[in-house]
């Protein structure tokens, strides 16, 4: 069984800064791209930023210049720091993860997410 949990959502005032985690857990044997895509009421679910194994990085043109993702491969851990946030950025961000399940050898493989964590902005 494989889980990703979020944290770190919450409310903040127009112009402040919110950093998102994200940990898998369970039989994993690698993880590949990970990423965050957002949902706002009535829109399609859009990709925020994604990163590869490698650390290479992708952002939505959005978000570019404000927004940072990271990984920690250690632990597991895909982050997103939202800095100068506005109130179009408000909607629930969810992590996916492309992983390889298995134990000491991989299994199978395909893409989780999480459950989804609440951002609003004020303005």
């Amino acid at each position: 069984q494989v889980q990703l949990v979020e944290s770190g959502g919450g409310l903040v005032q127009a112009g402040g800064s919110l950093r998102l985690s994200c940990v898998a857990s369970g039989s994993i044997f690698s993880i590949n791209d990970m990423g965050w895509y957002r949902q706002a009421p009535d829109n399609q679910r859009e990709l925020v930023a994604s990163i590869s194994g490698g650390g290479s990085t992708n952002y939505a043109d959005s978000v570019k210049g404000r927004f940072t993702i990271s990984r920690d491969n250690a632990k597991k851990t895909v982050y997103l720091q939202m800095n100068s946030l506005k109130p179009e950025d408000t909607a629930v961000y969810y992590c996916n993860a492309d992983i390889v399940v298995g134990i000491t050898r991989p299994a199978s493989r395909r893409d989780y997410w999480g459950q989804g964590t609440q951002v609003t902005v004020s303005s």
